[in-house]
């Protein structure tokens, strides 16, 4: 079962994403974006008050994905990032993601704070950010 209403398009969109934003980092950090995504969708707190679909939140702007503004984004999804999405969508959750919001890509370390969240972890280059169960009692 979903844990997010989509349909076929919103899949491929998801999948796009996924694979724009961490194909570097395998299938692994290719989940983990995903679980990003779909905590966004579910979250409705913080920076992602009133997203209800996969589509807007990919879009969502100020504040969405810096992949959707590059040519790589805009390429059809393969079968693989398509299965990869689909976990997630069902509620495939992958630590450090699991409860994550936010992710960037440090020259360095990670820092312990960004925008305010607290660091939960890396993987490979990419670091995730989680608000408190407090803030943000959906993505628990």
């Amino acid at each position: 079962m979903a844990v997010v209403a989509c349909n076929d398009e919103e899949v491929k969109l998801l999948a796009r994403l996924m694979r724009a934003e961490a194909e570097g980092e395998g299938r692994l950090g290719m989940l983990m974006v995903g679980n990003v995504g779909v905590n966004r969708v579910i979250a409705n707190c913080l920076d992602f008050r009133g997203l209800r679909s996969i589509r807007q939140m990919v879009f969502q702007s100020p504040g969405g994905f810096e992949a959707t503004q590059k040519g790589y984004f805009y390429q059809a999804a393969r079968d693989l990032d398509i299965q990869l999405a689909r976990q997630v969508i069902r509620g495939w959750r992958y630590h450090p993601a699991t409860n994550a919001l936010w992710f960037f890509k440090p020259e360095g370390e990670c820092p312990p704070q960004w925008f305010n969240q607290w660091n939960v972890g890396r993987f490979k280059s990419h670091c995730f950010y989680a608000p408190s169960p407090d803030n943000c009692p959906r993505v628990y």
